[in-house]
């Protein structure tokens, strides 16, 4: 399989219904009742139509489960977007723009740089090493502010290309790819026994492309196994059922969880040792 093959892939921009209907807090009229008056509302829509209008498609959307009802319809919400000349010829990853934004105080309006490979349908988050993530505060704050700033992601591209390019021509040996793997673990678990499965279950591949000593394919490899879930060996609880690794669901989570790996990633591409898992364990 050509994975530059662009041909019979084809990105879709999501229209508004379906938007409306799996982010409804994209469309709120106004920010949650008791915010502060310094407090400026712009509503999500809003700097999606900018974005539009530069050429940013809307692909993914989702919003943050809520606790309190007084949050619905308030809550965090997360976009995704992709170049509209990307759109027709998908390659085997793309850049990505990916916002955040609450109209309840939970969150200031974030510009975080994404890349989506297709062949996994996933979406990894650049690390703040690789590019600090731009942050509006919702004080007088205007549109064209943060579709401005969109830009700059822009300028960013080439850089990325580039960091691609060189995890996939770093090769890991099996120490290597184990202790990538060990670590990827305590981004989202206290320590190694607490994780419902062996760290090198999530070495594993889905599918015969991705297998591969690069790693490119080890980072992605685990991350969708971390994110999507449902990977299990021979790990059992205490009623002597199989664990399995559940899909990952909170917006922070895996933000947070993606930025970790890419960081990892970037720190063995640049050839730093990774430190201690057990001085990790530890903090």
């Amino acid at each position: 399989m050509d994975l530059h093959d662009t041909k019979h892939f084809k990105g879709t921009a999501l229209d508004e219904p379906t938007m409306r209907a799996q982010a409804p807090s994209i469309y709120a009229l106004g920010p949650m009742a008791g915010v502060s008056d310094r407090y400026t509302f712009v509503p999500t829509a809003r700097i999606v139509d900018g974005l539009r209008e530069q050429n940013w498609m809307p692909v993914e959307v989702e919003e943050q489960r809520i606790r309190k009802e007084a949050r619905r319809g308030f809550q965090k919400h997360m976009l995704r977007f992709r170049r509209a000349e990307q759109m027709a010829t998908l390659d085997e990853w793309n850049v990505e723009l990916v916002l955040l934004n609450s109209h309840d105080r939970g969150c200031a309006y974030q510009l975080h740089a994404g890349i989506y490979r297709r062949i996994c349908s996933n979406g990894l988050v650049v690390s703040e090493g690789g590019f600090e993530a731009i942050r509006f505060r919702h004080s007088k704050l205007e549109t064209d502010e943060v579709v401005r700033a969109s830009f700059r992601l822009l300028e960013f591209v080439p850089r990325v290309g580039e960091m691609v390019n060189r995890f996939r021509e770093r090769l890991l040996d099996a120490d290597e790819s184990l202790e990538l793997a060990r670590h990827a673990v305590l981004l989202r678990y206290p320590s190694l026994d607490a994780s419902p499965v062996e760290p090198e279950t999530l070495l594993k591949a889905r599918r015969d492309e991705d297998v591969s000593l690069d790693l490119w394919t080890a980072l992605n490899r685990v991350q969708e196994n971390l994110i999507r879930g449902g990977v299990s060996d021979s790990r059992r609880d205490r009623r002597g059922r199989l664990r399995s690794v559940r899909a990952l669901r909170g917006i922070d989570s895996k933000i947070g969880l993606n930025k970790g790996l890419w960081g990892l990633a970037e720190q063995l591409a640049n050839g730093q040792p990774l430190e201690s898992v057990e001085a990790l364990a530890l903090n």
